[in-house]
């Protein structure tokens, strides 16, 4: 076929037969013709015209000499922009007064404190977060330096007895901290804290749902904060409320069908539009909008008249379906907005969750409104939003539940499920299916199936982990396997030690 191709290229560029054969016989395509040097083209008994013709030149022009040279005249004339300059940004802020005084304190009594700039040359090193803690915590009080010493000092210990081992295994510990509360909390939906209308999936479900990474849970929700100069008004929040509550046509209006007219009858209910804040004209412009229907809405009255362009039922019972569940307010995927007082503020908490158009509602405090469906703050917000939207929701689930759990074994999770930039789940399709180890991927899930795979790709085992040490039978190098004993006989005539 491609032959057939080739030498119908050749016939449209006007060579004789004898030509395309000969053309044919040395050159697989017209391309490869064409990369050919004239001489060799010459030989099979082109003219210098044809030659030029092959190579897609005009007939009688010169060849192009020195393309390079008028390349790099091009470059030279062309102005030399403005050098870029690259600045890291430093993300640290400068430490206050009562900060730096902490600091020197510390360094007086041999304590590094760690900025994540230094390396740790002293074996006594704290963290700057620390620091930072202890002068929130005594800023305007006016405590003496004598007492500042021995805040640190005692800081320092408390913060060297949380220090974790060399060699420890850390992993194994956290999940063991999360899991054995795991099997003590109840399988049952809740009503949201002081929420009675909404519920919420809490206890195990939820705790499962956060570490699959689901991407909507199974009762999204969100808690929606207003800024500080509507938030203590009932009516100011109520109405960023029935803003992003969803309002279908169903919800203001009751609808009606006129078979002999073929029309279907909205007509709007006033007592519920004005709770709703809905006008007539925007009914009338949702239905205008609306796929089939443009130049079939008319207002008549207090009504809204749909025509049938087709005398059909079936068409008017489509038209039907189509406008009862048609939105005309609100935000999509919010079903209900509540509202609950909080201390001084009223705070919205809805059913289903939509963060990024909500946040684009004016009124709405961007800093504090949440929703529990992880995935979606990733989404619009990135992975650090995520990685403590994890923390949160977990820590919050076992709380409720009565569970206490040290917050850095979640904080554990929350990094492991993060850490490569997107939230992948504890399980197969996420953190134990990537791992290196086929041994390890083998004694997840799926065992025979890791296995032929590893076979068959030739992968290797070094065994450097937990699971594929126990499998083969020999210590894990972790705590007392990390440690390797050598023993130096002594030589003969010299005393030991």
């Amino acid at each position: 076929m491609a032959r057939k191709d080739t030498q119908r290229a050749f016939e449209k560029m006007g060579f004789s037969k004898s030509m395309v054969q000969k053309l044919l016989d040395a050159y697989p395509s017209k391309a490869a013709a064409a990369e050919a040097g004239a001489a060799e083209l010459k030989k099979l008994g082109l003219t210098e015209d044809q030659v030029r013709l092959l190579k897609g030149e005009k007939a009688g022009s010169r060849p192009k000499k020195a393309g390079k040279k008028v390349t790099k005249k091009k470059e030279e004339e062309k102005p030399a922009g403005p050098k870029l300059q690259f600045e890291i940004p430093n993300k640290i802020p400068p430490l206050s007064n009562l900060e730096r005084k902490i600091v020197r304190l510390a360094q007086e009594q041999g304590i590094q404190v760690m900025d994540g700039r230094k390396v740790a040359m002293s074996k006594r090193r704290m963290s700057l977060g620390l620091v930072k803690t202890i002068a929130s915590r005594i800023e305007g009080i006016g405590v003496p330096e004598d007492k500042i010493k021995k805040i640190v000092k005692r800081a320092y210990e408390r913060y060297e007895e949380h220090m974790m081992d060399p060699n420890e295994s850390a992993g194994i510990i956290a999940a063991q901290s999360i899991g054995e509360p795991g099997t003590q909390m109840t399988m049952r939906t809740f009503h949201y804290a002081g929420v009675a209308e909404i519920n919420v999936t809490l206890g195990l479900p939820r705790l499962i749902e956060i570490v699959d990474a689901r991407r909507v849970p199974s009762t999204p929700m969100m808690t929606i904060y207003t800024v500080p100069e509507k938030r203590a008004s009932q009516e100011e929040v109520k109405h960023i409320a029935s803003e992003i509550e969803m309002t279908k046509l169903i919800d203001v209006a009751s609808l009606e069908t006129d078979i002999v007219n073929m029309k279907v009858v909205v007509r709007p209910d006033p007592r519920k539009m004005e709770q709703k804040g809905i006008e007539l004209d925007d009914i009338y412009k949702e239905l205008s909008k609306t796929r089939g229907l443009k130049g079939l809405v008319e207002k008549q009255g207090e009504q809204i008249i749909i025509s049938s362009d087709v005398p059909s039922f079936k068409k008017l019972q489509g038209i039907l379906d189509d406008v009862r569940e048609k939105k005309i307010k609100g935000v999509d995927l919010i079903g209900r907005a509540i509202l609950r007082k909080v201390g001084e503020e009223y705070i919205i908490y809805t059913e289903g969750s939509n963060l990024a158009k909500v946040l684009e509602l004016e009124g709405v405090d961007k800093t504090r409104t949440t929703t529990n469906a992880v995935q979606e703050i990733y989404e619009v917000l990135g992975v650090e939003a995520a990685r403590n939207s994890v923390m949160n929701e977990a820590y919050r689930t076992l709380e409720e539940q009565g569970l206490n759990v040290d917050i850095r074994h979640i904080m554990l999770v929350a990094d492991l499920m993060t850490n490569d930039g997107d939230v992948k789940a504890i399980g197969r399709h996420g953190i134990s299916g990537r791992k290196s180890s086929v041994l390890a991927r083998a004694a997840f899930e799926i065992t025979a199936v890791h296995l032929l795979h590893a076979a068959l790709q030739g992968e290797e085992d070094h065994l450097d982990g937990v699971a594929e040490n126990i499998i083969v039978g020999q210590p894990v190098t972790l705590g007392t396997g990390a440690v390797n004993l050598e023993y130096k006989p002594v030589k003969r005539g010299q005393t030991n030690g």
